[in-house]
């Protein structure tokens, strides 16, 4: 890895050319990112974090907003928790809505450019450059109603923490094709704080006014994220990693949730946004420094870019990821 600093005449190494050829492999190309400048650098050394992560058998949290599960690049993420390359996931309430919905109803490829109005006229929601339809959310009512109407029949307690009930959820979902269920299954917890601030939410919402004594308690939630990582830190070697892909509450529940074991030992940030403005989204791994939720010591980078390129690229060239 390159952590050389301005100095000296010599003290750093010289912007090398990328050379392509046919049948290039992705760690080929990403190994030659190390010393070609600007973001690509950045990508070298995030991929350089990620093989330390799996060399040092870190625990490793992956946080993600809602537009990531929308996107193409769930489907990485459904292989991950399937092959239990990640430990524990770190959500907000859209990204199971996402997942939920799609493992059964598809999303459409749009454009950014779309006549919104025109769009709303025929019962699609626009996320970006990906159309969703009414549809889609009309299934999702329909089966979180039926799962959670059984998890109730089924359970002797009728209050749980977000992260038991989305467990149950899974397990409840009937299909694989979910890194809710997929998480379920290999008892891989997933955290989300503000579980209310989505589709799911609303129909959490909804049941609790004709089941009074269903509660979802997310107090204890925050309680077992804490309490995750802190575990983490006692085990093995004691390393504990991040990969987080956006910002918003999901990204500020991951490092927050590290800081009373003292911080992320790895961590990589890939985001869109900038630090200029003082909000946790576009904040930068060595702010969270000063704050403790990452360590002093850790190995660390953010990465400006468009998550749905950039994760990609950086799992494609770790072998770990695959074995």
């Amino acid at each position: 890895m390159n952590d050389a600093k301005p100095g000296a005449a010599g003290s750093n190494p010289p912007v090398n050319d990328i050379r392509l050829k046919k049948g290039i492999t992705v760690a080929e190309l990403v190994k030659q990112f190390t010393n070609s400048g600007f973001q690509t650098h950045n990508i070298a050394v995030a991929s350089e974090i990620l093989a330390a992560m799996a060399k040092e058998k870190a625990t490793i949290f992956l946080s993600f907003t809602s537009n990531i599960s929308a996107s193409g690049i769930r489907g990485i993420i459904i292989d991950l928790v399937k092959r239990k390359k990640v430990h524990a996931l770190v959500v907000s309430s859209g990204a199971l809505d996402e997942d939920i919905t799609r493992a059964k109803m598809p999303y459409l490829q749009g454009t950014f450019e779309a006549d919104d109005a025109e769009l709303g006229r025929k019962g699609i929601n626009r996320m970006g450059s990906i159309f969703v339809p009414n549809e889609c959310y009309e299934y999702l009512e329909e089966k979180i109603t039926e799962v959670l109407n059984k998890i109730y029949d089924t359970s002797a307690s009728k209050e749980f923490t977000a992260t038991e009930l989305i467990r149950q959820i899974g397990l409840n979902l009937g299909t694989e094709n979910s890194f809710v269920y997929h998480a379920a299954k290999n008892g891989i917890p997933i955290f989300c704080p503000g579980i209310t601030d989505g589709a799911v939410g609303l129909q959490l919402a909804f049941f609790q006014q004709t089941h009074p004594n269903f509660k979802v308690n997310e107090l204890k939630s925050a309680i077992e994220a804490i309490d995750f990582a802190m575990t983490a830190k006692k085990k093995g070697n004691g390393k504990v990693g991040a990969i987080i892909l956006g910002g918003g509450i999901a990204k500020h529940h991951t490092i927050i949730s590290n800081i009373l074991g003292g911080g992320l030992d790895y961590a990589i940030y890939v985001n869109s946004s900038s630090p200029y403005h003082g909000s946790l989204s576009g904040a930068t791994t060595s702010e969270a420094k000063s704050w403790g939720k990452i360590g002093a010591d850790a190995k660390d980078v953010t990465v400006y870019g468009d998550a749905s390129v950039v994760f990609p690229l950086l799992i494609a060239s770790n072998d770990y990821f695959f074995d």
